[in-house]
């Protein structure tokens, strides 16, 4: 592998979250021993809820009866399906990306956040962050209420990062009725749709291509 090589893959179909788990973990495997390149990876799952390191039993409600997996990252439980952008992002931190300096793991996730920000401004959404909740939120204007729009979820082992950002572009928002979202009760779950905001996969993945080199650096001779 060279630094001159990277992935950036789009998946045709739903991929069931043990499958891309599973791809990630070995994509993670192979960057750490030189083997394999960073990689991009969009898609979508079939309904499903996860949990992260820090999910209680007791924001599970799941009335659907989606399946429900360990995820290993950070954060508690999250809501995962079809209209719903997934990017999971396997890089290498022991080297700088664009914003985010080597080995500072705040300022990736930092960095994470702007690229959805400059993401939402390609459709007219102004997407903000706050200090003690990570993820990208909105104010919904018709109702004035803060509401979260996409939600962030990293690990990194040996500095090699996986998992990474979900967008909500017009999913089944009573799905995550299923779940406390990320442990917050006091906000709401928003997505383009509802703002408003008729937004194709084709569309999104665009400005995320768009906006990768913004925040990230350049894409050097990147393919998949």
């Amino acid at each position: 592998m060279t630094e001159n090589e990277f992935l950036w893959h789009r998946a045709p179909n739903l991929v069931p979250y043990p499958a891309a788990l599973a791809e990630m973990e070995a994509q993670a495997r192979g960057i750490r021993a030189g083997t394999l390149p960073e990689r991009v990876w969009l898609l979508e799952h079939p309904p499903t809820y996860t949990a992260g390191t820090s999910a209680r039993d007791s924001d599970l409600f799941n009335p659907r009866g989606y399946p429900t997996y360990p995820a290993g990252r950070g954060g508690q439980w999250t809501y995962h399906g079809p209209g719903q952008r997934v990017a999971y992002a396997m890089l290498d931190l022991a080297r700088p990306h664009g914003m985010a300096p080597a080995r500072d793991l705040r300022a990736y996730v930092h960095t994470l956040e702007e690229w959805i920000i400059r993401t939402l401004r390609h459709f007219g959404v102004e997407g903000e962050r706050r200090a003690d909740r990570i993820g990208v939120w909105v104010v919904d204007p018709a109702t004035g209420r803060e509401e979260k729009v996409a939600a962030i979820g990293v690990r990194v082992s040996r500095w090699v990062s996986w998992h990474g950002i979900a967008i909500n572009v017009a999913p089944d928002l009573s799905d995550f009725g299923g779940i406390v979202p990320c442990g917050i009760s006091e906000y709401g779950v928003t997505s383009l749709k509802k703002l408003g905001k008729d937004v194709s996969m084709d569309e999104i993945d665009a400005a995320l291509a768009a906006t990768w080199p913004e925040c990230f650096g350049p894409i050097p001779g990147a393919r998949g």
